[in-house]
């Protein structure tokens, strides 16, 4: 089923902390959007207005958030308030009270021991139940993508305690594991397959006004933390040496010469060095092997610059004691020269036009310092920057597909911090490389979801919390960082990154809501559906060990 995408209905003006509703919303959503408008303004929180995902029909799952879910120093138990789940708009008129009262009512003592987060509408768009846990389609379920994002939502808001709140004529309190097949009750079963543990639940009904009866009692009988919050403290404490080797053993999965293998491998063999592991650059020489000896040709057929990128590892194995110099560095020439190939200047022969280019096709050349091969990108760094980047800094992916994708975006930024650390100071295109970089930068902090995550379209809340464009930003933004081409103002937006990377990698090593491959697309409809990859993801893991690496290095200079 195909779902057609309404601008209209989706009318947030996020960037200003604002909701704005037209003529197609009716009245009671707008009076919903200007009483969370208020209750977000008022002193304290939560104070952040964001979606935690979209409807089949493209309408936001509006919330007011805090933004200490991923925070490991804040001792204060966490409760969220879900209403609407059954369609029912009065139970958002709750959830808001419910807010409300905790701003502006609730004793200190309660509002210094807990922060809370709410989505008062789960269910705007149907009448139809739903049913929790979901079991696949993150995120592109053609009838009901929303228990996705409710269930995701939901869980990485980090609760130790879930209130399904809703409108009735009496006073009635019912625990988790009574609500049959609902959120509350998946979300108390040991078997929901969340990973990340069980939570307390229950469901609230209250009349109009009555929420002040009910909330201090129970707040005052939770005194402990969930399992499912203790167990995304423990993610949250891991070092980052501790991911970068979780991750450089486990990845990639697939062995090839692509871009993706190739960030792995040269990771791994800077995790080597580090740790002073033999075993990590052995497990790269038997992968790329068959490279190195000649067995596989460097490029088939298809000449592209996601092959073409991972040339990049042989100019990294060029500083390993086991490996034929001449060899790697004849590998390491022919990517690099293949790469600097153009049509017209800035224009490369085997470049999609897509902003992917701006780190496949410069990275060779950047890993390999080469001066022809740096020349070439920063003409392709100038041009692309001038079809593609917009006055918020973001890139659209390509010319006729214009969004803000969120591993495009990932992707230029990471090639331009490629590219200044190569550049020489004096190299006369990097004024313009590092103006470009500097854009993006401040256009990306700008849009850092409240959780610390980017999403899959950047600039568009309620679209997925996705987890390969924010190591792709807190790589670039640490690296700016700590080479001094940005200020340490950006040190707060890398550090809520990493610990959003953090809470979705899995203690196997596998990962939550990776972007499957994705080309351009036309439409908006394009980016917001693509499926989000919940397991091993050879992509992602190479992406998010060469963030743990920079975070390392990063910590190391502080």
């Amino acid at each position: 089923m195909k779902r057609k995408v309404s601008l209209t209905r989706v009318c947030l003006v996020f960037v200003l902390g604002l909701f704005c509703a037209d003529a197609d919303v009716a009245a009671q959503d707008a009076e919903l959007v200007a009483a969370m408008t208020d209750i977000a303004a008022l002193t304290g929180e939560p104070s952040v207005l964001s979606a935690a995902g979209l409807t089949n029909a493209m309408d936001p799952l509006l919330t007011i958030e805090n933004t200490s879910a991923f925070a490991p120093a804040d001792t204060r138990r966490r409760v969220v308030f879900v209403a609407g789940l059954d369609g029912d708009r009065a139970g958002a008129d709750v959830a808001v009270e419910a807010v409300r009262w905790f701003k502006t009512v609730a004793d200190a003592n309660v509002r210094s021991e807990w922060s809370v987060s709410v989505l008062p509408f789960a269910n705007p768009d149907t009448q139809q139940p739903f049913s929790f846990p979901p079991q696949d389609g993150f995120y592109n379920d053609p009838v009901m993508p929303e228990t996705r994002y409710v269930w995701r939502w939901v869980t990485y808001q980090a609760p130790d305690l879930v209130i399904e709140l809703r409108s009735g004529a009496e006073i009635d309190v019912v625990t988790g594991s009574k609500a049959h097949r609902s959120l509350m009750d998946a979300l108390s079963n040991p078997n929901n397959g969340n990973g990340l543990g069980v939570v307390p639940t229950m469901v609230v009904t209250v009349p109009e006004g009555a929420i002040s009866q009910v909330l201090p009692s129970i707040l005052a009988d939770v005194a402990e933390r969930s399992p499912l919050r203790d167990q995304l403290q423990r993610r949250l404490v891991r070092e980052p040496l501790a991911i970068a080797r979780l991750l450089a053993e486990r990845y990639p999965g697939t062995p090839g010469m692509a871009y993706i293998p190739s960030v792995a491998w040269v990771h791994t063999l800077r995790l080597a060095t580090l740790v002073r592991d033999p075993a990590l650059v052995e497990k790269v020489l038997r992968e790329v092997e068959p490279w190195l000896s000649g067995d596989q040709p460097l490029v088939g057929d298809r000449v592209s610059f996601a092959t073409l990128a991972g040339t990049m590892v042989f100019s990294e194995l060029q500083n390993v004691d086991q490996v034929d110099v001449s060899q790697a560095k004849s590998l390491a020439g022919q990517g690099v020269s293949l790469a600097a190939e153009e049509e017209a200047p800035g224009q490369p022969v085997y470049g999609s036009g897509w902003s992917d280019d701006i780190f496949l096709g410069t990275v060779a050349a950047s890993v390999a310092g080469d001066a022809d091969g740096l020349a070439a990108a920063v003409r392709l760094v100038d041009r692309y920057a001038g079809l593609l980047q917009q006055s918020t800094g973001l890139w659209h992916h390509a010319p006729d597909a214009p969004t803000a994708w969120g591993r495009g975006n990932g992707f230029a930024a990471l090639g331009l911090a490629e590219l200044l650390t190569a550049l020489p100071n004096e190299h006369p295109g990097r004024p313009s490389v590092l103006e470009i970089y500097q854009q993006h930068m401040s256009g990306l902090r700008s849009f850092q979801g409240p959780d610390g995550l980017w999403r899959q379209v950047v600039d568009m809340e309620g679209s997925y919390r996705e987890a390969s464009v924010t190591a792709l930003t807190v790589t670039a933004m640490a690296r700016g960082v700590r080479l001094g081409w940005l200020d340490k103002s950006y040190v707060p937006a890398i550090e809520r990154g990493w610990r959003g990377i953090l809470s979705h990698v899995v203690e196997d090593g596998t990962l939550v809501d990776v972007c499957i491959s994705t080309g351009s697309g036309t439409t908006l409809e394009h980016y917001l559906h693509r499926t989000a990859v919940n397991g091993a993801d050879d992509r992602g893991g190479a992406l998010i060990l060469g963030a743990a690496l920079e975070m390392h290095a990063l910590a190391s200079t502080q």
